[in-house]
């Protein structure tokens, strides 16, 4: 039996990575950090009590804890998804971002080479490395140019070049997803697909009037969780390690994806919106699209949703749970 280690498996894209392996056959060990409540592990409901399922909890920045786990478990595969993944929330915490998104992975990749360096590695890098680049008509590619325009985006491309310096330094299979944006009904309500599905949902339910958020008119590639974990497992399922984008190559602005979503409700756009200051950004990156030619032909990998199918599934599921 194969044996995957996850990182923030209490996320969205760790649970469902989690169900995907686990479905593979797999004994998973998923990492999180201590919740003072249950509800933070809502996620998990479904394969909490399965036995090939256990959870450890722990922190990604301790590397005497990530010793322990290697030493433990000697996983066949490890699968980096923990992160300060708040983009707006970095420039907030600027340090911390960087002491978790790019230093614990130098840490994880370092005991690795010295402990289990048969372990396959996979990095959840992101778009935002992108940042201010022009986009190319297609989609950006991963030759792209990446010009990083947020603290959160940094760190990112920080430990985007460790997992390349590792794997050709040390002769490590390690791998970059470089992921477009990606969302689900398990996505956290600060994010700005699931604040549209769920506000959607609450004023069609009568529990709130108003979506309060921040700039429409940025651009994104947006995609589900669920097709995105594939790629992943099948990133270190290949003869050799490289990095691939992830994406759907069809996007929105956040006002088209609000508006979308209106329809879908039964509401006016002009009644329900709101611009609020505070989720306003110092810097935002405009457009983001993917062209994940390379992920298609390597890995034959093609999502099942488009940004549209994507959202109608958050919505529903928001209504029906809010009722």
């Amino acid at each position: 039996m194969l044996t995957a280690v996850i990182t923030g498996v209490a996320g969205q894209d760790g649970s469902y990575l989690s169900e995907y392996l686990l479905s593979l056959g797999y004994k998973v060990i998923g990492i999180a950090r201590r919740k003072s409540t249950k509800n933070d592990l809502d996620n998990l409901t479904n394969i909490i009590n399965n036995s090939n399922f256990k959870l450890v909890n722990g922190d990604i920045t301790d590397s005497t804890f990530i010793c322990r786990i290697l030493h433990h478990y000697k996983p066949h595969e490890w699968y980096n998804l923990a992160a300060m993944s708040h983009v707006g929330q970095s420039f907030f915490e600027p340090a911390y971002s960087f002491q978790v998104n790019a230093e614990s992975v130098i840490n994880q990749l370092e005991l690795i080479r010295n402990i289990s360096p048969y372990t396959r590695y996979y990095q959840a890098s992101t778009s935002e490395l992108f940042g201010h680049s022009t986009c190319p008509k297609n989609g950006f590619n991963e030759e792209s140019i990446m010009k990083p325009m947020s603290p959160y985006a940094i760190s990112k491309l920080a430990a985007y070049w460790s997992v390349i310096n590792y794997r050709k330094s040390y002769n490590l299979f390690t791998c970059n997803g470089i992921l477009h944006n990606h969302s689900s009904p398990r996505r956290g309500l600060d994010f700005a697909t699931r604040k549209i599905t769920n506000g959607a949902a609450k004023i069609k339910l009568g529990i709130e009037k108003k979506i309060k958020m921040g700039n429409l008119n940025a651009f994104r590639d947006e995609g589900h969780a669920k097709d995105y974990c594939k790629a992943m497992h099948l990133m270190l399922q290949q003869e050799e390690p490289d990095d691939f984008i992830i994406a759907t190559g069809s996007g929105a602005t956040i006002e088209d994806m609000l508006r979308h979503v209106c329809f879908i409700a039964g509401l006016n756009f002009e009644e329900v919106y709101e611009q609020d200051q505070k989720f306003m950004r110092p810097s935002d990156v405009p457009y983001l699209l993917g062209n994940s030619e390379k992920a298609n032909k390597k890995l034959g990998w093609k999502p099942e949703y488009d940004w549209k199918k994507l959202l109608e599934d958050m919505y529903q599921h928001d209504l029906l749970s809010l009722s």
